[in-house]
């Protein structure tokens, strides 16, 4: 087993925000990811996220682009206007890229195909916690 993934300040473990109404899938990624020593909030809705994001901090979110109370695209927006330099990562079924092409376009980090693989995944959430640790050093 890896080590603990460290936050973007550097200090704790990784904070992951996980967004996706399909239970079963979020249950599996929460306990995964929490094995990888990341501490990690899931919700099953985007309106439930918001209300998180404006208790707490986190260093990535990962959000699904096909929810039944808000897109992901929607989420995404509200979360760069709460938090610019939070990286967003977008998770789509597979026909809906041109969806999450746009979503990069509106400020989210990357996209990822459902379904992906898990260490793809954390590679990509690594990266972006990376990357969010270098924009909020220039902030």
């Amino acid at each position: 087993m890896e080590g603990t993934e460290t936050s973007r300040k550097g200090k704790g473990p990784l904070r992951l925000l996980l967004v996706d109404d399909e239970l079963g899938y979020l249950a599996v990624l929460e306990k995964r990811m929490g094995k990888r020593g990341m501490k990690v909030t899931a919700v099953p809705s985007g309106s439930e996220a918001i209300g998180v994001l404006r208790r707490s901090d986190f260093d990535v979110a990962v959000v699904d682009l096909k929810m039944e109370d808000m897109d992901g695209i929607e989420v995404l927006k509200v979360f760069k206007k709460m938090v610019p330099e939070m990286p967003v990562i977008i998770l789509t079924g597979h026909g809906s890229e041109k969806a999450a092409r746009e979503g990069i376009a509106m400020g989210a980090y990357d996209y990822l195909t459902k379904p992906c693989g898990l260490e793809e995944l954390i590679a990509k959430i690594r990266e972006a916690a990376s990357a969010g640790r270098d924009t909020a050093d220039k902030v």
